[in-house]
């Protein structure tokens, strides 16, 4: 078989993606997400008092601690597919992929697999987030100070 035919026999089996349904939900979970927070946000302030860098840092700290637990128990994989990027893109998405790269190789030990591979799809992230801002203030601060 030649590959056009097999091409054009692979293309008409893949089942197409709803663009418009994956975009409203994308949107619909990270609002939910957003909402959530600033009622929490609200909760801490108002009514617990507590400071808003504080807030701000619980909230954060809470939503990554959720994401890591719901992705350890294995719901969060049943959300992501169903949700898709409205979750991956938040902070809940780099705890996830934290997450799943240690239970991937929890079986490797603390040293290898917690040591070695904590940050194997995060890394790039963190990598190019700190590349990234030191770039940005050495901009600002030769242009801006």
């Amino acid at each position: 078989m030649d590959t056009i035919k097999y091409k054009k026999i692979v293309k008409k089996h893949i089942k197409k993606d709803n663009f418009i349904h994956n975009y409203i939900m994308a949107f619909i979970s990270g609002g939910i997400i957003g909402f959530i927070s600033q009622l929490l946000y609200l909760l801490l302030k108002n009514i617990f008092l507590i400071k808003d860098i504080n807030s701000k840092a619980y909230i954060s700290l809470l939503i990554i601690l959720l994401s890591s637990f719901l992705t350890a128990i294995g719901i969060f994989d049943n959300f992501i597919s169903k949700y898709r990027s409205g979750l991956i893109i938040p902070t809940t998405g780099f705890a996830h992929s934290v997450t799943s790269s240690l239970i991937d190789v929890k079986k490797e030990g603390l040293i290898k697999g917690l040591g070695s591979y904590m940050f194997h799809l995060a890394g790039s992230v963190i990598l190019y987030s700190i590349v990234v801002s030191f770039i940005l203030v050495l901009v600002k601060v030769v242009f801006f100070a």
